[in-house]
Protein backbone atom coordinates (compact mmCIF):
# COMPACT_ATOMS: atom_id res chain seq x y z
CA UNK A 1 0.00 0.00 0.00
CA UNK A 2 2.11 3.08 -1.04
CA UNK A 3 1.00 5.84 1.90
CA UNK A 4 1.45 9.01 -0.45
CA UNK A 5 -1.13 7.44 -3.30
CA UNK A 6 -3.42 6.79 -0.35
CA UNK A 7 -2.89 10.13 0.94
CA UNK A 8 -3.83 11.67 -2.21
CA UNK A 9 -6.89 9.83 -3.02
CA UNK A 10 -8.20 10.40 0.42
CA UNK A 11 -7.21 13.94 -0.26
CA UNK A 12 -9.06 14.31 -3.42
CA UNK A 13 -12.71 12.85 -2.49
CA UNK A 14 -12.33 15.22 0.70
CA UNK A 15 -11.47 18.40 -1.62
CA UNK A 16 -14.85 17.54 -3.36
CA UNK A 17 -16.71 17.21 -0.12
CA UNK A 18 -15.48 20.67 0.99
CA UNK A 19 -16.17 22.38 -1.97
CA UNK A 20 -19.71 21.45 -1.73
CA UNK A 21 -19.19 22.64 1.82
CA UNK A 22 -18.78 25.71 0.56
CA UNK A 23 -21.31 25.62 -1.83
CA UNK A 24 -23.35 24.73 1.01
CA UNK A 25 -22.19 27.97 2.91
CA UNK A 26 -22.76 30.09 0.10
CA UNK A 27 -26.20 29.10 -0.21
CA UNK A 28 -26.94 30.05 3.41
CA UNK A 29 -25.27 33.02 3.94
CA UNK A 30 -27.18 34.69 0.11
CA UNK A 31 -30.64 32.63 1.52
CA UNK A 32 -30.50 33.44 5.83
CA UNK A 33 -27.67 35.51 6.12
CA UNK A 34 -25.92 36.11 9.34
CA UNK A 35 -28.63 36.83 12.15
CA UNK A 36 -30.73 35.44 14.94
CA UNK A 37 -31.97 32.72 12.86
CA UNK A 38 -28.33 31.47 11.35
CA UNK A 39 -26.93 32.01 14.74
CA UNK A 40 -29.79 29.47 16.09
CA UNK A 41 -29.10 26.77 13.50
CA UNK A 42 -25.03 26.98 13.32
CA UNK A 43 -25.50 26.32 17.75
CA UNK A 44 -28.24 23.48 17.11
CA UNK A 45 -25.98 22.12 15.36
CA UNK A 46 -22.84 22.83 17.23
CA UNK A 47 -23.50 19.73 19.62
CA UNK A 48 -23.87 17.42 16.47
CA UNK A 49 -20.94 18.31 14.48
CA UNK A 50 -18.88 18.49 17.27
CA UNK A 51 -19.30 14.62 17.77
CA UNK A 52 -18.56 14.02 14.11
CA UNK A 53 -15.25 15.63 15.06
CA UNK A 54 -14.88 13.36 17.75
CA UNK A 55 -16.07 10.24 16.12
CA UNK A 56 -15.04 11.04 12.56
CA UNK A 57 -12.04 12.52 12.46
CA UNK A 58 -11.14 11.70 16.65
CA UNK A 59 -10.97 10.54 20.01
CA UNK A 60 -13.36 6.80 18.83
CA UNK A 61 -11.36 5.81 15.97
CA UNK A 62 -7.77 6.39 17.77
CA UNK A 63 -9.68 3.79 20.44
CA UNK A 64 -11.27 1.32 18.31
CA UNK A 65 -8.62 1.23 15.14
CA UNK A 66 -5.60 -0.54 17.39
CA UNK A 67 -7.95 -2.54 19.42
CA UNK A 68 -9.13 -3.50 15.76
CA UNK A 69 -6.25 -4.10 13.76
CA UNK A 70 -4.86 -6.13 16.73
CA UNK A 71 -7.67 -8.87 16.54
CA UNK A 72 -7.40 -8.30 12.55
CA UNK A 73 -3.53 -9.31 12.87
CA UNK A 74 -3.70 -11.48 15.32
CA UNK A 75 -7.25 -13.22 16.29
CA UNK A 76 -8.49 -14.34 13.28
CA UNK A 77 -11.88 -13.48 11.16
CA UNK A 78 -14.35 -15.13 13.43
CA UNK A 79 -13.25 -13.02 16.33
CA UNK A 80 -13.10 -10.13 14.67
CA UNK A 81 -16.44 -10.06 13.13
CA UNK A 82 -17.31 -10.90 17.48
CA UNK A 83 -15.44 -8.10 18.49
CA UNK A 84 -17.23 -5.47 15.95
CA UNK A 85 -20.93 -6.57 16.65
CA UNK A 86 -20.50 -6.00 20.42
CA UNK A 87 -18.94 -2.70 20.25
CA UNK A 88 -21.59 -1.60 17.54
CA UNK A 89 -24.35 -2.86 19.85
CA UNK A 90 -22.72 -1.23 22.94
CA UNK A 91 -22.36 1.77 21.24
CA UNK A 92 -25.78 1.59 19.62
CA UNK A 93 -27.46 1.39 23.14
CA UNK A 94 -25.17 4.45 24.53
CA UNK A 95 -25.89 6.66 21.55
CA UNK A 96 -29.65 6.06 21.12
CA UNK A 97 -29.76 6.67 25.09
CA UNK A 98 -27.82 9.75 24.97
CA UNK A 99 -29.89 10.99 21.35
CA UNK A 100 -33.08 10.60 23.49
CA UNK A 101 -31.84 12.63 26.56
CA UNK A 102 -30.51 15.31 23.93
CA UNK A 103 -34.06 15.56 22.62
CA UNK A 104 -35.90 15.88 25.84
CA UNK A 105 -33.50 17.88 27.61
CA UNK A 106 -32.86 20.20 24.60
CA UNK A 107 -33.46 23.83 26.40
CA UNK A 108 -30.94 22.75 28.90
CA UNK A 109 -28.32 22.05 26.27
CA UNK A 110 -29.17 25.28 24.66
CA UNK A 111 -28.76 26.88 28.51
CA UNK A 112 -25.23 25.33 28.46
CA UNK A 113 -24.06 25.77 25.65
CA UNK A 114 -25.00 28.99 24.66
CA UNK A 115 -26.59 30.63 27.82
CA UNK A 116 -26.76 34.49 26.28
CA UNK A 117 -29.39 33.28 24.47
CA UNK A 118 -31.81 33.15 26.84
CA UNK A 119 -32.07 37.05 26.89
CA UNK A 120 -33.81 36.71 23.85
CA UNK A 121 -36.89 34.78 24.28
CA UNK A 122 -37.93 34.00 20.91
CA UNK A 123 -33.54 33.25 19.70
CA UNK A 124 -33.71 30.35 22.61
CA UNK A 125 -36.61 28.45 21.48
CA UNK A 126 -36.12 28.85 17.81
CA UNK A 127 -32.32 26.84 18.83
CA UNK A 128 -34.42 24.06 20.98
CA UNK A 129 -36.82 23.56 17.85
CA UNK A 130 -33.99 23.14 15.98
CA UNK A 131 -31.59 21.11 18.25
CA UNK A 132 -34.44 18.16 18.61
CA UNK A 133 -34.44 17.63 15.02
CA UNK A 134 -31.03 17.58 14.89
CA UNK A 135 -29.62 15.60 17.88
CA UNK A 136 -30.56 12.61 16.28
CA UNK A 137 -27.29 13.21 13.93
CA UNK A 138 -25.51 12.20 16.70
CA UNK A 139 -26.53 8.36 16.31
CA UNK A 140 -26.69 8.40 12.62
CA UNK A 141 -23.03 10.02 12.23
CA UNK A 142 -21.62 8.35 15.44
CA UNK A 143 -22.45 4.53 13.59
CA UNK A 144 -21.52 5.69 10.37
CA UNK A 145 -17.74 6.64 11.51
CA UNK A 146 -17.94 2.96 13.33
CA UNK A 147 -18.37 1.87 9.68
CA UNK A 148 -15.90 3.95 8.09
CA UNK A 149 -13.42 2.91 10.93
CA UNK A 150 -13.66 -0.74 9.91
CA UNK A 151 -13.13 -0.30 6.25
CA UNK A 152 -10.36 1.74 7.24
CA UNK A 153 -8.81 -0.69 8.87
CA UNK A 154 -9.20 -2.72 5.58
CA UNK A 155 -7.86 0.14 3.69
CA UNK A 156 -10.83 1.16 2.09
CA UNK A 157 -9.83 4.44 2.57
CA UNK A 158 -11.89 5.93 -0.16
CA UNK A 159 -15.13 5.10 0.66
CA UNK A 160 -15.11 6.58 4.43
CA UNK A 161 -13.76 10.06 2.96
CA UNK A 162 -16.46 10.16 0.41
CA UNK A 163 -19.24 9.87 2.85
CA UNK A 164 -19.34 14.03 4.22
CA UNK A 165 -20.03 14.67 0.59
CA UNK A 166 -23.69 13.20 1.42
CA UNK A 167 -24.27 15.71 4.18
CA UNK A 168 -23.75 19.08 1.96
CA UNK A 169 -25.73 17.50 -0.93
CA UNK A 170 -28.84 17.00 1.31
CA UNK A 171 -28.47 20.41 2.82
CA UNK A 172 -27.89 21.91 -1.02
CA UNK A 173 -30.99 20.12 -2.17
CA UNK A 174 -33.36 20.87 1.05
CA UNK A 175 -31.63 24.37 0.68
CA UNK A 176 -32.97 25.21 -2.47
CA UNK A 177 -35.95 23.16 -3.43
CA UNK A 178 -37.45 22.99 0.38
CA UNK A 179 -37.30 26.28 2.09
CA UNK A 180 -40.96 27.75 1.19
CA UNK A 181 -42.45 24.36 2.64
CA UNK A 182 -40.47 25.40 6.31
CA UNK A 183 -41.72 27.72 8.83
CA UNK A 184 -39.67 29.19 9.93
CA UNK A 185 -37.52 28.70 6.92
CA UNK A 186 -34.46 27.91 8.43
CA UNK A 187 -35.55 24.46 9.83
CA UNK A 188 -34.79 23.40 6.57
CA UNK A 189 -31.24 22.85 7.10
CA UNK A 190 -32.03 21.30 10.60
CA UNK A 191 -34.17 18.62 8.65
CA UNK A 192 -30.89 18.32 5.83
CA UNK A 193 -28.80 17.56 8.40
CA UNK A 194 -31.11 14.58 9.53
CA UNK A 195 -31.36 13.42 6.22
CA UNK A 196 -27.72 13.79 5.28
CA UNK A 197 -26.69 11.75 8.21
CA UNK A 198 -29.38 8.61 7.49
CA UNK A 199 -27.02 8.97 3.41
CA UNK A 200 -23.79 8.21 5.09
CA UNK A 201 -25.02 5.57 7.41
CA UNK A 202 -26.91 3.72 4.80
CA UNK A 203 -24.02 4.33 2.30
CA UNK A 204 -21.32 2.49 3.56
CA UNK A 205 -23.00 -0.71 4.24
CA UNK A 206 -22.22 -2.22 1.68
CA UNK A 207 -19.07 -1.93 1.58
CA UNK A 208 -18.99 -3.18 4.49
CA UNK A 209 -20.56 -6.48 3.67
CA UNK A 210 -17.64 -6.54 0.99
CA UNK A 211 -15.32 -7.36 3.17
CA UNK A 212 -16.96 -9.68 4.93
CA UNK A 213 -17.99 -7.29 8.08
CA UNK A 214 -21.55 -6.32 8.26
CA UNK A 215 -22.66 -8.16 11.47
CA UNK A 216 -25.74 -7.57 13.45
CA UNK A 217 -24.99 -5.97 16.97
CA UNK A 218 -24.88 -7.50 20.26
CA UNK A 219 -25.07 -6.48 23.66
CA UNK A 220 -22.87 -7.61 26.25
CA UNK A 221 -21.53 -5.47 29.14
CA UNK A 222 -19.06 -8.55 29.59
CA UNK A 223 -17.18 -8.64 25.92
CA UNK A 224 -13.63 -7.99 27.05
CA UNK A 225 -13.05 -5.86 23.53
CA UNK A 226 -15.72 -3.89 23.87
CA UNK A 227 -15.52 -2.84 27.20
CA UNK A 228 -11.52 -1.76 25.97
CA UNK A 229 -12.55 0.53 23.27
CA UNK A 230 -15.01 1.72 25.78
CA UNK A 231 -12.30 2.11 28.88
CA UNK A 232 -9.94 4.22 25.87
CA UNK A 233 -12.61 5.82 24.19
CA UNK A 234 -13.35 8.34 27.63
CA UNK A 235 -10.13 9.78 28.08
CA UNK A 236 -9.40 9.88 24.69
CA UNK A 237 -12.81 11.79 23.76
CA UNK A 238 -10.82 14.50 25.88
CA UNK A 239 -7.16 13.85 24.76
CA UNK A 240 -8.24 14.16 21.09
CA UNK A 241 -10.43 16.78 20.97
CA UNK A 242 -9.42 19.80 23.10
CA UNK A 243 -10.02 21.81 20.12
CA UNK A 244 -13.56 20.96 19.73
CA UNK A 245 -13.95 21.44 23.40
CA UNK A 246 -13.02 24.29 22.95
CA UNK A 247 -14.96 25.59 20.15
CA UNK A 248 -18.02 24.56 22.48
CA UNK A 249 -16.58 26.90 25.06
CA UNK A 250 -16.20 29.88 23.00
CA UNK A 251 -19.71 29.40 21.81
CA UNK A 252 -20.68 30.64 25.71
CA UNK A 253 -18.94 33.01 25.06
CA UNK A 254 -19.92 33.97 21.91
CA UNK A 255 -23.77 34.09 22.56
CA UNK A 256 -22.87 37.28 24.59
CA UNK A 257 -21.24 38.80 21.67
CA UNK A 258 -22.86 40.78 19.63
CA UNK A 259 -25.71 38.91 17.23
CA UNK A 260 -24.05 37.29 14.26
CA UNK A 261 -21.13 36.45 15.83
CA UNK A 262 -21.37 33.45 16.35
CA UNK A 263 -22.28 32.83 12.41
CA UNK A 264 -18.83 34.85 11.91
CA UNK A 265 -16.86 32.39 13.77
CA UNK A 266 -18.65 29.39 11.94
CA UNK A 267 -18.04 30.79 8.27
CA UNK A 268 -14.34 30.99 9.48
CA UNK A 269 -13.89 28.33 10.53
CA UNK A 270 -15.88 26.48 7.48
CA UNK A 271 -12.72 28.25 5.70
CA UNK A 272 -10.33 26.66 7.64
CA UNK A 273 -11.79 23.55 7.60
CA UNK A 274 -10.47 23.14 3.77
CA UNK A 275 -6.71 22.56 4.67
CA UNK A 276 -7.79 21.02 8.12
CA UNK A 277 -10.19 18.25 6.43
CA UNK A 278 -8.46 18.13 3.59
CA UNK A 279 -4.91 17.46 4.69
CA UNK A 280 -5.20 16.78 8.41
CA UNK A 281 -8.34 14.72 8.55
CA UNK A 282 -6.52 12.65 5.42
CA UNK A 283 -3.01 12.40 7.35
CA UNK A 284 -4.88 11.17 10.34
CA UNK A 285 -7.03 8.74 8.60
CA UNK A 286 -4.01 7.09 6.97
CA UNK A 287 -1.56 7.14 9.73
CA UNK A 288 -3.17 5.62 12.71
CA UNK A 289 -4.08 2.18 11.08
CA UNK A 290 -0.61 2.72 9.63
CA UNK A 291 0.94 2.97 12.90
CA UNK A 292 -1.47 0.81 14.78
CA UNK A 293 0.32 -2.16 12.24
CA UNK A 294 3.86 -1.42 12.50
CA UNK A 295 3.63 -1.01 16.53
CA UNK A 296 1.87 -4.70 16.17
CA UNK A 297 4.35 -5.85 14.35
CA UNK A 298 7.46 -4.76 16.96
CA UNK A 299 9.13 -2.33 14.39
CA UNK A 300 9.71 0.37 15.86
CA UNK A 301 12.20 2.07 13.52
CA UNK A 302 10.03 1.66 10.75
CA UNK A 303 7.13 3.32 13.52
CA UNK A 304 9.29 6.79 13.54
CA UNK A 305 9.82 6.91 10.08
CA UNK A 306 6.35 6.96 9.36
CA UNK A 307 5.64 9.47 12.10
CA UNK A 308 9.00 10.99 10.59
CA UNK A 309 7.05 11.31 6.99
CA UNK A 310 3.71 12.31 8.25
CA UNK A 311 5.11 15.58 9.37
CA UNK A 312 7.22 16.69 6.94
CA UNK A 313 4.03 16.31 4.52
CA UNK A 314 2.21 18.30 7.07
CA UNK A 315 4.53 21.16 7.22
CA UNK A 316 5.11 21.18 3.28
CA UNK A 317 1.19 21.24 2.69
CA UNK A 318 -0.11 23.21 5.83
CA UNK A 319 2.24 25.90 6.27
CA UNK A 320 1.57 27.48 2.70
CA UNK A 321 -2.12 27.22 3.28
CA UNK A 322 -2.21 29.15 6.67
CA UNK A 323 -0.02 32.05 5.27
CA UNK A 324 -2.68 31.75 2.56
CA UNK A 325 -5.73 31.74 4.51
CA UNK A 326 -4.22 35.06 6.38
CA UNK A 327 -2.89 36.63 3.28
CA UNK A 328 -6.15 35.92 1.22
CA UNK A 329 -9.26 36.45 4.24
CA UNK A 330 -10.77 39.28 2.33
CA UNK A 331 -10.77 37.68 -1.11
CA UNK A 332 -12.17 34.47 0.36
CA UNK A 333 -15.08 35.95 2.60
CA UNK A 334 -16.18 38.61 0.08
CA UNK A 335 -16.14 35.87 -3.11
CA UNK A 336 -17.47 33.02 -1.09
CA UNK A 337 -20.02 34.67 1.19
CA UNK A 338 -20.52 38.90 0.38
CA UNK A 339 -23.93 37.84 -1.37
CA UNK A 340 -27.44 38.73 -0.39
CA UNK A 341 -28.76 39.55 2.88
CA UNK A 342 -24.49 38.76 3.89
CA UNK A 343 -23.12 42.17 4.07
CA UNK A 344 -19.89 44.02 4.02
CA UNK A 345 -19.81 44.12 7.30
CA UNK A 346 -20.48 40.47 7.61
CA UNK A 347 -17.34 40.03 5.48
CA UNK A 348 -15.25 41.85 7.77
CA UNK A 349 -15.73 40.57 10.85
CA UNK A 350 -15.77 36.95 9.15
CA UNK A 351 -12.23 37.91 7.80
CA UNK A 352 -10.65 39.27 11.37
CA UNK A 353 -11.97 35.96 12.84
CA UNK A 354 -10.13 34.04 9.99
CA UNK A 355 -7.16 35.23 10.60
CA UNK A 356 -7.06 34.31 14.14
CA UNK A 357 -7.89 31.10 13.40
CA UNK A 358 -4.96 30.97 10.67
CA UNK A 359 -2.54 31.39 13.01
CA UNK A 360 -3.02 27.48 14.80
CA UNK A 361 -3.98 26.05 11.65
CA UNK A 362 -0.45 24.27 11.67
CA UNK A 363 -0.85 23.31 14.98
CA UNK A 364 -4.42 22.08 14.06
CA UNK A 365 -3.15 19.45 11.32
CA UNK A 366 0.35 18.62 13.94
CA UNK A 367 -2.17 17.21 16.18
CA UNK A 368 -3.63 15.05 13.88
CA UNK A 369 -0.15 13.81 12.78
CA UNK A 370 1.02 13.62 16.45
CA UNK A 371 -1.77 12.19 18.04
CA UNK A 372 -1.57 8.76 16.63
CA UNK A 373 1.95 8.32 17.38
CA UNK A 374 0.40 7.98 21.29
CA UNK A 375 -3.07 5.88 20.67
CA UNK A 376 -1.74 3.63 17.87
CA UNK A 377 0.11 2.02 20.86
CA UNK A 378 -2.96 2.83 23.27
CA UNK A 379 -1.16 5.20 24.99
CA UNK A 380 -3.72 7.18 26.43
CA UNK A 381 -2.43 9.17 30.17
CA UNK A 382 -0.09 11.47 28.07
CA UNK A 383 -2.84 13.05 25.51
CA UNK A 384 -4.91 13.21 28.49
CA UNK A 385 -2.46 15.35 30.31
CA UNK A 386 -1.38 17.02 27.89
CA UNK A 387 -5.77 17.92 26.57
CA UNK A 388 -6.41 18.84 30.37
CA UNK A 389 -3.75 21.49 30.40
CA UNK A 390 -4.30 22.82 26.96
CA UNK A 391 -7.87 23.52 27.82
CA UNK A 392 -7.43 25.37 31.02
CA UNK A 393 -4.46 27.54 29.26
CA UNK A 394 -6.68 28.16 26.39
CA UNK A 395 -9.81 29.47 28.58
CA UNK A 396 -6.93 32.02 30.03
CA UNK A 397 -6.37 33.09 26.74
CA UNK A 398 -10.29 33.70 25.86
CA UNK A 399 -10.43 35.46 29.17
CA UNK A 400 -7.09 37.79 27.78
CA UNK A 401 -8.17 38.12 23.64
CA UNK A 402 -12.09 38.62 24.49
CA UNK A 403 -12.25 42.61 25.70
CA UNK A 404 -10.18 43.91 23.22
CA UNK A 405 -10.96 41.39 20.12
CA UNK A 406 -14.32 40.12 20.70
CA UNK A 407 -15.13 36.78 18.66
CA UNK A 408 -11.42 37.07 16.87
CA UNK A 409 -10.15 36.61 20.14
CA UNK A 410 -12.33 33.52 20.71
CA UNK A 411 -10.33 32.60 17.46
CA UNK A 412 -6.95 33.20 17.92
CA UNK A 413 -7.21 31.71 21.79
CA UNK A 414 -8.59 28.24 19.71
CA UNK A 415 -5.40 28.81 17.69
CA UNK A 416 -2.90 29.31 20.61
CA UNK A 417 -4.38 26.16 22.60
CA UNK A 418 -3.55 23.87 19.59
CA UNK A 419 0.02 25.12 18.73
CA UNK A 420 0.71 24.90 22.62
CA UNK A 421 -1.19 20.94 22.33
CA UNK A 422 1.33 19.98 19.28
CA UNK A 423 4.01 21.44 20.73
CA UNK A 424 3.50 19.19 24.08
CA UNK A 425 2.88 16.07 22.04
CA UNK A 426 5.90 16.69 20.20
CA UNK A 427 8.23 17.01 23.19
CA UNK A 428 6.13 13.67 24.86
CA UNK A 429 7.05 11.58 21.84
CA UNK A 430 10.59 12.71 22.38
CA UNK A 431 10.94 12.15 25.72
CA UNK A 432 9.10 8.76 25.75
CA UNK A 433 11.80 8.05 22.93
CA UNK A 434 8.75 7.27 20.56
CA UNK A 435 9.62 9.17 17.84
CA UNK A 436 13.27 10.32 16.26
CA UNK A 437 13.68 12.95 13.43
CA UNK A 438 15.52 11.76 10.33
CA UNK A 439 18.64 13.69 9.08
CA UNK A 440 17.52 17.04 7.22
CA UNK A 441 15.18 18.79 9.34
CA UNK A 442 17.17 22.42 9.27
CA UNK A 443 17.54 22.25 5.35
CA UNK A 444 13.93 20.80 4.91
CA UNK A 445 12.67 24.11 6.92
CA UNK A 446 15.25 26.56 5.58
CA UNK A 447 13.79 25.79 1.48
CA UNK A 448 10.01 25.39 2.94
CA UNK A 449 10.62 29.04 4.86
CA UNK A 450 11.82 30.48 1.59
CA UNK A 451 9.02 28.90 -0.81
CA UNK A 452 6.60 30.62 1.40
CA UNK A 453 8.04 34.06 1.58
CA UNK A 454 8.16 33.82 -2.17
CA UNK A 455 4.56 32.62 -2.56
CA UNK A 456 3.55 35.50 -0.14
CA UNK A 457 5.26 38.17 -2.04
CA UNK A 458 3.57 36.58 -5.19
CA UNK A 459 0.03 36.66 -3.57
CA UNK A 460 0.60 40.39 -2.00
CA UNK A 461 1.57 42.18 -5.18
CA UNK A 462 -1.09 40.32 -7.37
CA UNK A 463 -3.66 41.69 -4.85
CA UNK A 464 -2.50 45.17 -5.02
CA UNK A 465 -2.97 45.35 -8.60
CA UNK A 466 -6.51 43.71 -8.31
CA UNK A 467 -9.95 46.12 -7.87
CA UNK A 468 -12.03 45.61 -4.74
CA UNK A 469 -13.01 42.34 -4.18
CA UNK A 470 -16.40 43.75 -3.55
CA UNK A 471 -17.01 44.86 -7.18
CA UNK A 472 -18.22 42.37 -10.21
CA UNK A 473 -20.26 39.66 -9.91
CA UNK A 474 -19.45 35.76 -8.53
CA UNK A 475 -18.11 34.60 -11.26
CA UNK A 476 -16.08 37.53 -11.80
CA UNK A 477 -14.85 37.39 -7.96
CA UNK A 478 -14.37 32.98 -8.15
CA UNK A 479 -12.09 33.49 -11.01
CA UNK A 480 -9.89 36.33 -9.20
CA UNK A 481 -9.61 34.17 -6.66
CA UNK A 482 -8.58 31.04 -8.73
CA UNK A 483 -6.15 32.92 -10.60
CA UNK A 484 -4.68 34.04 -6.88
CA UNK A 485 -5.14 30.73 -5.66
CA UNK A 486 -3.45 28.50 -8.75
CA UNK A 487 -1.01 31.56 -8.59
CA UNK A 488 0.42 30.60 -5.28
CA UNK A 489 0.06 27.00 -5.96
CA UNK A 490 2.40 27.21 -8.76
CA UNK A 491 4.79 29.53 -7.48
CA UNK A 492 5.11 28.31 -4.15
CA UNK A 493 5.47 24.27 -5.86
CA UNK A 494 8.20 25.79 -8.26
CA UNK A 495 10.33 27.26 -5.43
CA UNK A 496 10.25 23.95 -3.92
CA UNK A 497 10.91 22.16 -7.18
CA UNK A 498 13.82 24.39 -8.12
CA UNK A 499 15.23 23.61 -4.12
CA UNK A 500 15.06 19.90 -5.45
CA UNK A 501 12.16 18.74 -4.01
CA UNK A 502 10.53 15.55 -5.72
CA UNK A 503 7.32 13.64 -5.04
CA UNK A 504 8.99 10.53 -5.55
CA UNK A 505 10.92 11.54 -2.75
CA UNK A 506 8.02 11.22 -0.50
CA UNK A 507 6.49 8.20 -1.80
CA UNK A 508 6.34 5.77 1.44
CA UNK A 509 5.13 1.93 1.69
CA UNK A 510 3.20 1.03 4.65
CA UNK A 511 1.77 -2.42 5.49
CA UNK A 512 -0.86 -4.25 3.33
Amino acid sequence: MNLLKSLFAVSSITMISRVLGFVRDTLIARIFGAGMATDAFFIAFKLPNLLRRIFAEGAFSQAFVPILAEYKNQQGEEATRTFIAYVAGMLTLILALVTVAGMIAAPFVIWATAPGFADTPEKFQLTADLLRVTFPYILLISLSSFVGAILNTWNRFSVPAFTPTLLNVAQILFALFLTPYFHPPIMVLAWGVLAGGLAQLLYQLPHLKKIGMLVLPRFSWRDTGALRVMKQMGPAILGVSVSQISLIINTIFASYLAAGSVSWMYYADRLMELPSGVLGVALGTILLPTLAKTYANKDRHEYSRILDWGLRLCFILVLPCAVALALLAEPLTVALFQYGKFGAFDAAMTQRALIAYAVGLLGIILIKVLAPGFYAQQNIRTPVKIAIFTLAATQLMNLAFIGSLAHAGLALAISGGACLNAGLLYWQLRKQDMFQPQPGWMKFFIKLLLAVIVMAAVLLGMMHFMPAWSEGQMLARFLRLGALVLTGVVVYFGVLFAFGFRLRDFARRGLA
